[in-house]
């Protein structure tokens, strides 16, 4: 046991478990997934989620490595890596797991971030221990050669020619992210640059492996029609047995102040529509000036939540400036995130015109603030949502994923709309002051190129 003060809760045979995990006690106030949640001795933190709807159940491990985790100079690893785990094992052919997935009439997928790296399946129930095995298997059985990882790097190059090289709003994105984090690892793109994805060797996708894939560096979040006493049986049976692994530290560099405007201006032949956009440095639930995370969440609801917030309502709809127009804002960054605003100008309208209005909606929110009405409108949508998304298989398993690989705890998550009923007016305020500095923000520009006088 790691720890034996803790307290067994939603277990009827709770004695099935007491000589390999430890369990979490979640809070009484918790009303949004109320999950049963446990350790194993390894390390591997499991999350349960019961939703009895359908005859489905999604299986999900994360890892707390992603992009920004990478070796400097080996940007794409993490990406790289992602691909590579769908090759073979010490027991499984290259394929055989995907083909096995299809064969039972399940979908599988797997994603990469800056702080993680995921995999999921959704399946019938009774496949849900077959889904195990398999996910255990490759979380240290991998087998790695010059002739599997070649091929891969092939497509891999060509995911990011089709997807980044060929979409001008991809590269003006990547070249904004490079200007707005001058030292943390955010700034490089999570495919990675083509060059460095061409000399990554065997050797550095190996150590990558070796170093991050543990089941202590692991959660596995299991959402469905599944019984948690049956979800801890099978997790201690396939991945109890995986040996714990000594961690380095996810040392991230910070982000120095950002003293003064930056600007993106890209022109490319095959723009368009042009767009703008300007982000701010921002707290997110974990870093930074964390007092304001939630505030902004209820923020980003007033003035970008839909076509009847701040900003579309102004800028699209009564002064007919731009054809579409947003926020955006993510508080799930283990790091710094960003508090952002975008649009793209109705034909014939100057890009500078609509930078004004939106200068004019910021100005305003400076200056007078957001009403009790707004607040109170912006937080019920989104406690809706949360309470929604409960309907959700999958859903679930993706938030708590997200969060337990970002920083967060299983209390921070059933907390949400605690925390987000308590913000105020004053908090929203405040934190927009903190946020919106006309020499903290970063601006991208995407237009066409300029054509030719004729002679």
């Amino acid at each position: 046991m790691k720890d034996g003060s803790v307290v067994i809760r939603g277990l009827r045979r709770w004695a099935l478990s007491m000589a390999m995990i430890s369990l979490l006690a979640v809070p009484s106030w918790a009303q949004v997934f109320n999950p049963a949640t446990f350790e194993l001795d390894n390390g591997l933190q499991i999350v349960v989620i019961e939703n009895h709807r359908a005859p489905v159940v999604t299986h999900m491990i994360w890892y707390r490595a992603g992009a920004a985790d990478e070796p400097a100079g080996k940007s794409g690893i993490a990406h790289y890596f992602e691909h590579l785990m769908f090759k073979g094992t010490k027991t499984r052919a290259s394929g055989e797991f995907s083909e096995i997935v299809a064969g039972v009439g399940g979908r599988e997928n797997a994603f990469t971030s800056q702080d993680y790296t995921g995999y999921f399946q959704t399946v019938a129930p009774q496949h849900l221990e077959t889904m195990m095995e398999l996910e255990a298997d490759r979380m240290t059985g991998l087998v790695l050669t010059s002739d599997i990882i070649e091929p891969e790097r092939k497509v891999i190059l060509e995911e990011r020619r089709s997807r980044t090289d060929n979409n001008p709003r991809a590269l003006l994105s990547e070249q904004v992210s490079a200007a707005t984090y001058l030292n943390h690892p955010y700034r490089l793109p999570i495919i990675g640059w083509a060059h460095e994805i061409e000399s990554l060797s065997l050797a550095d996708l190996e150590a990558f492996y070796t170093t991050w894939y543990a089941p202590n560096n692991a959660v596995l979040v299991v959402s469905g029609d599944v019984d948690p006493e049956d979800v801890f049986h099978l997790a201690r049976k396939h991945y109890g047995p995986i040996a714990e692994r000594d961690l380095p530290p996810r040392i991230r560099p910070s982000e120095p102040p950002q003293l003064a405007p930056r600007e993106v201006v890209m022109r490319d032949a095959r723009v368009e529509q042009p767009n703008w956009s300007r982000r701010y440095l921002a707290p997110s639930y974990t870093s930074g000036a964390t007092e304001h995370a939630y505030a902004l969440e209820v923020l980003s609801e007033i003035i970008g939540g839909g076509t009847t917030a701040r900003i579309y309502r102004s800028i699209v709809v009564e002064s007919a400036l731009a054809a579409s127009a947003g926020v955006w804002y993510s508080p799930g960054s283990l790091d710094l995130t960003t508090f952002g605003f975008w649009f793209s100008p109705r034909p014939g309208v100057a890009l500078s015109v609509v930078e004004v209005a939106i200068d004019e909606q910021i100005a305003k929110l400076l200056g007078d603030g957001v009403t009790e009405d707004e607040l109170e409108r912006a937080k019920r949508r989104l406690i809706d949502s949360a309470i929604f998304s409960r309907d959700s298989v999958s859903g679930p398993a993706r938030v708590f994923g997200a969060s337990l690989a970002s920083g967060q705890t299983v209390e921070d998550v059933e907390a949400w709309p605690k925390r987000i009923q308590a913000v105020t007016v004053g908090d929203i305020n405040a934190a927009a002051k903190a946020v919106f500095n006309p020499n903290a923000a970063t601006t991208g520009i995407l237009l066409p190129t300029k054509k030719k006088n004729k002679s």
